[in-house]
């Protein structure tokens, strides 16, 4: 969930099926099961160093942090014991994303005609609960259910790694060693508070749980007992402790009922796409001022101040997004995450598909394209404030200032069409 950032890897299967590995704070890097807006399929494999012998010695050392930290030396025990190395995760965990994927095919299954259908079925036979957590909580139960959908594909994904070891071994012989010890150490703490057991704590290779994929530490800070049993059991086959949870999360972060994610918009001729992106905010009257309307000619729905994306610059589809686009950001930071569970819930609400088409002719840059592009960028002038792969902020803005001198629409699209023109 979370911050697992804008990296395709386990989202691109779509959670554990679905979409991503939801509240982890993995940062917006290659390898973490996140999503980038743009994809993951061909993966550079890395071999994993540990052993279990070498496992048990950094349980015995880490046995000592645990207990200074609260954890009795009983249930460290009992839920330590039986913890084995898997490097597996390790290689996971390493794997670099080399080509990526565009958020058209993303999309294409994120919010497909089969998971619409099913996130219908899902919300129907939950609706009564799931109506109770949107009275309680704020958030539309369209919006928890999509957040199911690409999490889990509504429970039936939800991993069968064991947590804790899944954990310990990252801890271990992970690249970020400190990040998944304090995430382990939240998993010791969810045992102590008694509600579950290491058998039934289980989820994907990095430590995501339940039915949307809570990591320990996002569980600890959000998870609530719906149900009133005295657990906050996400990983039941009853799913409304984990569907609570998952709407708790995105209260907390200020989601606003009744204000959409966005909208898809059509740009009016002579259009600045200097005016693109999150860091742009503008009064929706300024929008509209400037002649930009809903895809269908309507007026434009004014909730607060609302920035245009184009995640597949001019040729694609055009959003105006709002703060809730934020909000769910903080489950997981990429662009394509955020529409794919925006445009499912709406299309779960009954909303039709996007009416704009995609360039479909194209395709992702590979890994190695990127930073050629960053670099050839850089040496005509338009610097990308750094060569690193990561087609952020800077690097658009890079695009943008080459196409202003080329004369061509600058919508700071990183295309193929870009690179080939700067070779």
């Amino acid at each position: 969930m979370q911050d697992i950032g804008k990296t395709l890897g386990a989202v691109l299967g779509l959670g554990l099926s679905a979409a991503s590995a939801a509240p982890v704070d993995l940062g917006k890097q290659p390898g973490a099961a996140g999503i980038s807006s743009q994809g993951d399929p061909v993966l550079v494999q890395a071999s994993a160093s540990g052993s279990q012998a070498g496992l048990q010695r950094w349980i015995a050392g880490f046995r000592g942090r645990a207990l200074s930290a609260g954890i009795s030396a009983s249930v460290f025990d009992a839920a330590m014991t039986g913890a084995s190395y898997d490097p597996d995760i390790i290689r996971r965990d390493r794997t670099q994303s080399e080509f990526t994927k565009t958020i058209w095919d993303y999309l294409d299954t994120a919010a497909s005609d089969a998971r619409v259908t099913n996130g219908r079925a899902a919300l129907a036979k939950h609706r009564s609960v799931l109506e109770r957590i949107e009275a309680r909580y704020g958030v539309e139960k369209e919006v928890v259910t999509a957040i199911w959908g690409l999490e889990s594909a509504y429970g039936t994904f939800r991993g069968t790694t064991p947590t804790l070891g899944a954990l310990a071994t990252l801890a271990y012989d992970g690249r970020r060693g400190a990040f998944f010890e304090a995430q382990l150490l939240a998993g010791l703490k969810i045992l102590q508070s008694g509600d579950t057991t290491p058998a039934r704590m289980q989820g994907s290779w990095a430590g995501a749980m339940g039915h949307t994929q809570f990591m320990p530490t996002s569980y600890l800070d959000h998870a609530v007992d719906f149900t009133g049993d005295g657990k906050r059991d996400i990983w039941s086959d009853d799913p409304t402790d984990a569907l609570a949870s998952t709407a708790a999360y995105l209260a907390s972060f200020g989601w606003t009922k009744g204000m959409p994610w966005g909208v898809e918009v059509t740009l009016p001729q002579g259009f600045d796409y200097a005016e693109t992106g999150e860091r742009v905010k503008k009064p929706v009257a300024g929008w509209q001022a400037q002649g930009v309307r809903q895809v269908d000619g309507a007026d434009l729905p004014d909730h607060g101040p609302a920035s245009i994306l184009l995640p597949a610059g001019a040729q694609g589809v055009a959003f105006l997004i709002f703060a809730n686009f934020q909000v769910i950001e903080r489950y997981n930071s990429a662009d394509a995450y955020v529409i794919a569970v925006g445009h499912l819930a709406d299309r779960i609400g009954g909303a039709a598909p996007f009416k704009a088409g995609w360039p479909r002719q194209d395709r992702a840059l590979s890994f190695d394209e990127r930073i050629e592009l960053q670099e050839r960028l850089t040496r005509a002038g338009f610097s990308t404030e750094g060569i690193d792969g990561k087609i952020g902020p800077n690097t658009i803005a890079a695009v943008r200032g080459f196409q202003r001198a080329k004369g061509l629409i600058p919508d700071g699209y990183a295309s193929l069409e870009i690179l080939k023109r700067l070779r």
